[in-house]
């Protein structure tokens, strides 16, 4: 079990010994292929996973074949549909690797028994879903309120190194813009990479 594993787990809540190594006894490692998937559309996921390496998108599909990407999440974040993992129905999204990546994979019914088993694992999962609602909340106002320039330099803040490892095409997705409207932000704002603009990220 990699360090980074357990230090983000402490970094959420306070947790035992004695149940870190439980949850490290039914936690197992999975390699992805770029370009394969932790979860697809249509299925009805029994598992999350920590990314001990690698890059991964949420992303969604219409009835034209047009993708929207929802969110990216690089190494030491915690992956899942969990609204459809709760449920038990099928998920709205797939989760694909962006990158030859490795996970921590834990099985959704062993993860409910350790639950239930320490009062630990609730504020654990009380902190790691508060995190997210946050997130959630803040992506909604920027996609509802925030310009595509502003949504922009709001990504390259939240991820300074992101933008090396994805595809143009794949950051448009995200802003909810065209890759020509990107290329032409680009242009117009200074960032990294961009060293010939003076216009700064607002």
């Amino acid at each position: 079990m990699t360090n980074a594993f357990l230090q983000t787990i402490r970094s959420i809540a306070a947790i035992p010994p004695e149940e870190e190594a439980k949850l490290c006894n039914i936690t197992v490692t999975q390699n992805i292929k770029k370009g394969g998937s932790f979860i697809r559309e249509g299925d009805v996921p029994h598992k999350f996973a920590f990314i001990s390496r690698g890059l991964f998108r949420y992303y969604y599909v219409n009835e034209k074949g047009s993708e929207f990407t929802k969110g990216f999440f690089p190494e030491h974040n915690f992956i899942t549909s969990y609204t459809a993992m709760v449920k038990g129905k099928p998920s709205f999204y797939s989760i694909e690797a962006l990158e030859d990546s490795t996970l921590l994979v834990v099985d959704y019914q062993q993860w409910q028994n350790l639950y239930q088993g320490h009062s630990c694992w609730l504020n654990f999962l009380f902190s790691l879903l508060e995190k997210g609602y946050m997130k959630k909340e803040s992506r909604e106002r920027e996609l509802l309120i925030s310009s595509a320039q502003e949504r922009y330099g709001t990504f390259l803040r939240e991820y300074p190194n992101l933008y090396k490892r994805l595809k143009q095409h794949l950051i448009a997705s995200y802003l909810g813009i065209t890759p020509v409207a990107l290329s032409r932000i680009r242009k117009e704002m200074s960032f990294p990479g961009n060293e010939d603009q003076n216009i700064s990220i607002r």
